[in-house]
């Protein structure tokens, strides 16, 4: 039996493809400890893990909405809470590791702290990275303005002085880039298919491409319309009153249903006198609408674009940060779906009627589909882990 330590930050999008992987080791007899926090104890524990809270340590989750918005945009601001964090799990963590002596730490690639503990302690490391992995080849499909690289080469002595900190308490990490990109001997597991990685063909035998994991729905939505439009805009940058209303109003009256999540930000009471083909909630079960819908409205975080082309729905994007920009990016040279550039009445309604009329955009969606489901998923990722594992002993 081996020993398996996983780390990972409270987000929804980077906790939910590794639970599969939980589920298949803990199946196969092994046991598995999750650093997590609270908002994530139930399904960590549903798959057989033994929890663990950081929340007493966590720095991300005290930040203010206005610093949150900075977290991905802002280097040397990023680097801090990635510091900040990385110190103050430092000593339980560490003591915690030397006790446990595990196998193996898995950890999310932006739960560096789960690296910077494996670099500083030895213990085998694979990474476990739920958006696209990056190298000099496939990170040109992440567009950077002439301001953002001004902004990243000003930010470096704040960065530098971030990574000394780390340095002083024992992490033999050089630069940024030990923490935040892994090379060619990282044992890395990526979740989506070798066909939508960009640039798959560069990165060395330690990627394991095993799709995405996709969980069972939990209920069944009813179609009642020859074609259904589902509208999400994710868990985190959902607070769009402007943008639900111009969606409600290209879409009232069609011959489709609509099903529009509008998340916890903004109340589903606001929307009052709906018409009768279109329902506001606060939450759905993503993967039973996208097991019937026909088109997808997206913020394209890579966890929603991965479950979308699974069903083979094609997508209408609407990215909002970077990241997700560069995966509609993606899905948009795939033919798998239309960027939206403006978000008015007119070329919401224009581009959902384009995409339901286009047969091309959903025979694309359902190519990656096919690619999606060739590739190893949960078994795959729990071999590689335990791969990693005996190459200890």
């Amino acid at each position: 039996m081996s020993k398996i330590v996983f780390f990972c930050i409270p987000a929804q999008g980077h906790t939910n493809p590794t639970l599969g992987v939980v589920r298949e080791l803990v199946g196969r007899g092994h046991q598995v400890l999750y650093y997590s926090y609270n908002s994530m104890r139930e399904k960590i524990e549903e798959v057989g893990a033994t929890f663990v809270s950081c929340d007493e340590y966590d720095c991300e989750q005290k930040l203010t909405q206005k610093d949150a918005t900075r977290i991905g945009k802002d280097l040397a601001f990023s680097t801090k809470i990635l510091v900040d964090t990385t110190l103050a799990l430092d000593d339980k963590v560490c003591a915690d590791m030397e006790k446990l002596r595990p196998d193996c730490i898995v950890a999310d690639s932006m739960a560096t702290w789960g690296k910077a503990a494996a670099i500083k302690l030895g213990i085998p490391f694979v990474s476990s990275t739920t958006t696209f992995a990056f190298n000099q080849y496939s990170a040109k499909i992440m567009k950077r303005g002439i301001g953002e690289l001004f902004g990243m080469l000003f930010s470096m002595p704040k960065v530098n002085k971030e990574i000394k900190r780390l340095q002083d308490k024992g992490y033999p990490v050089k630069s940024i880039l030990d923490l935040m990109q892994n090379d060619d001997n990282t044992n890395t597991i990526v979740y989506t298919s070798p066909e939508f990685q960009p640039c798959s063909e560069t990165f060395s035998d330690k990627y394991a491409f095993v799709g995405p994991s996709i969980r069972p729905a939990k209920g069944e939505i009813r179609k009642k319309k020859d074609k259904l439009v589902y509208i999400s805009m994710g868990t985190v940058n959902n607070d769009l009153m402007t943008l639900y209303q111009n969606c409600i109003a290209a879409l009232t009256g069609t011959e489709y249903q609509v099903i529009l999540s509008v998340g916890q930000l903004v109340s589903a009471d606001k929307f009052a006198n709906l018409p009768e083909n279109i329902s506001v909630e606060t939450h759905v079960d993503q993967i039973a609408v996208l097991q019937k819908a026909d088109v997808f409205l997206s913020h394209c975080g890579m966890n929603s674009v991965n479950e979308s082309l699974y069903f083979g729905v094609p997508l209408i994007m609407m990215p909002q940060t970077q990241e997700q920009g560069g995966v509609a990016e993606r899905v948009r040279q795939l033919g798998a779906g239309l960027k939206l550039e403006k978000t008015d009445v007119s070329s919401i309604a224009a581009a959902v009627d384009k995409v339901l009329a286009d047969s091309s955009y959903r025979e694309n969606a359902a190519q990656i589909a096919d690619g999606f489901r060739r590739c190893s998923g949960a078994k795959g990722a729990a071999d590689k882990i335990l791969q990693v594992c005996q190459s200890k002993q």
